[in-house]
């Protein structure tokens, strides 16, 4: 069986990434309390820092956002650092559009390229720093659900 069918090709990859991302998050769920690192899973600011990182790093916001949800199941993270870490993801994911803005120009993004990649690092960050100092009344709220 030949998958040369662009759109075929496409469907599967989803299938795969998904199935990719469910093994992730069941392993995620899996590993409990990870007490080497307390200090920082309890702290919104550095999970807010570390969900930058590793999004830039995997180039994923929604590999960091499934091992988020794997970590809140679990009960190794709890819901304030999550909202922090997934606030960090939504800027890391900025990393994307900066790097696909120098693959296309040759160098740093010109011109309207510029003007998008600036526009959604800027609408991401202005999102994150307005509503990091809520994170626990945002935690509270939703844990009402």
């Amino acid at each position: 069986m030949e998958f040369n069918n662009p759109v075929i090709q496409a469907l599967l990859g989803l299938v795969i990434f998904y199935i990719g991302l469910k093994m992730f998050s069941g392993g995620m769920k899996s590993m409990g309390k990870l007490e080497h690192l307390e200090f920082f899973i309890h702290n919104p600011y550095w999970m807010f820092l570390g969900g930058i990182v590793c999004t830039l790093l995997w180039q994923s916001s929604s590999l960091s956002t499934t091992a988020i949800i794997g970590l809140v199941a679990s009960g190794a993270l709890p819901l304030p650092s999550a909202i922090g870490a997934v606030l960090g993801a939504n800027i890391g994911t900025t990393g994307t559009i900066w790097l696909a803005g120098i693959m296309v120009s040759d160098g740093m993004p010109q011109g309207i390229t510029k003007q998008i990649a600036l526009v959604h690092t800027g609408v991401n960050a202005l999102m994150a720093v307005a509503l990091l100092p809520f994170v626990q009344p945002i935690a509270r709220f939703i844990s009402r659900f």
